[in-house]
């Protein structure tokens, strides 16, 4: 037997599970054993923004239950394709705060980059499902343009990794895009803003964690997660190992209706996070964006949840209502 002269290149196992998302919707209403009524204006809507969900997520949701919360967040609905007034493709002003491609700049301090425009997940209410990613995408000059951006203006103290969702990046890529800013000697933070700990919590690997530990920026991670449920053991400890680098760890929550807009659902997400050793940060209006208007919570009612949970948790478990508005200087609570 002749052995094999090529060295196969090993694939983390998070990059294949990433590879294995579902995309097919008929595949998740299997999986899920749920009608396939749902198939036609599912597809129709998938069209403009396409399905895709880690096996992971997929696994945390009730089997036969179209109304599971984690589902919901995925799922394609026929009433995205109607045109809303008030809702538009561009909601937050990110085109207009875009000094060069992937750089966003609307707060004083911090600059955000879009480091990709991938992600793991497809979250049906996301406020940039229609960004133009192809044309804001900084990896064109392998971040040379944004980084000299960064370096130009001593006043940019924080940078936020967001996306996409960076995590999506390669560890080597990571590493390369934290040493360069390491070199920005007015640089002291870098925030990343990640889902992937949640959907895909195998992403958070030892060379991760190598980077991290080593990185000299203060660091901080605001996760993303919507519901109790999606807290299973595997985030759990994903987290913990986030935490073990001594980075902060935060988390924002999307107000959305038929999934967290209820007092309960909000005080259990709170107590879970806070067990799992984050600490709630934001809760967000939705962002307008067309094709999502069937998730909006009105303000009026968005504040006496929050009113509502200031009367049963302590201070610290209460994320702070806000909304981003477009050409705002930071996010604008909601009072």
């Amino acid at each position: 037997m002749i052995a094999r002269s090529a060295t196969v290149q090993h694939i983390p196992d998070w990059q294949q599970q990433l590879k294995q998302a579902i995309s097919d919707i008929e595949e998740l209403l299997d999986l899920l054993g749920l009608d396939r009524c749902l198939l036609p204006a599912a597809e129709l809507a998938a069209r403009k923004f396409p399905l895709r969900v880690p096996h992971s997520f997929v696994a945390r949701m009730k089997k036969g239950d179209a109304d599971d919360p984690l589902l919901r967040q995925v799922l394609p609905l026929g009433i995205e394709t109607e045109q809303t007034p008030g809702y538009t493709l561009d909601p937050v002003g990110d085109l207009n705060a875009m000094p060069q491609p992937g750089l966003l700049h609307k707060y004083q301090g911090r600059i955000l980059l879009l480091t990709t425009g991938a992600c793991a997940i497809h979250c049906r209410y996301c406020f940039r499902r229609h960004f133009p990613y192809a044309e804001a995408n900084p990896l064109r000059n392998d971040w040379s343009q944004a980084l000299d951006y960064i370096a130009s203006d001593p006043s940019i103290h924080e940078i936020i990794l967001s996306g996409g969702d960076p995590l999506v990046l390669s560890d080597r890529r990571l590493a390369q895009l934290g040493a360069a800013l390491e070199n920005i000697a007015h640089v002291r933070c870098i925030r990343i803003h990640t889902r992937l700990p949640i959907v895909l919590p195998d992403r958070i690997g030892k060379s991760l964690l190598g980077w991290l530990n080593d990185l000299r920026l203060h660091k901080v991670i605001v996760i993303h997660s919507n519901h109790a449920n999606e807290l299973d053991d595997s985030v759990a400890r994903a987290l913990s190992k986030l935490a073990s680098t001594g980075a902060m760890l935060l988390n924002q929550t999307v107000l959305l209706r038929g999934i967290n807009d209820n007092a309960k659902t909000l005080s259990n997400l709170s107590n879970a996070l806070f067990e799992i050793g984050v600490l709630p940060y934001y809760l967000h209006l939705l962002d307008r964006v067309q094709g999502s208007a069937h998730f909006d919570v009105n303000a009026k009612r968005a504040c006496a949840l929050v009113e509502t949970l200031n009367d049963s948790l302590p201070g610290y478990l209460v994320p702070r209502l806000v909304r981003e508005q477009s050409g705002a200087l930071g996010k604008s609570p909601v009072n």
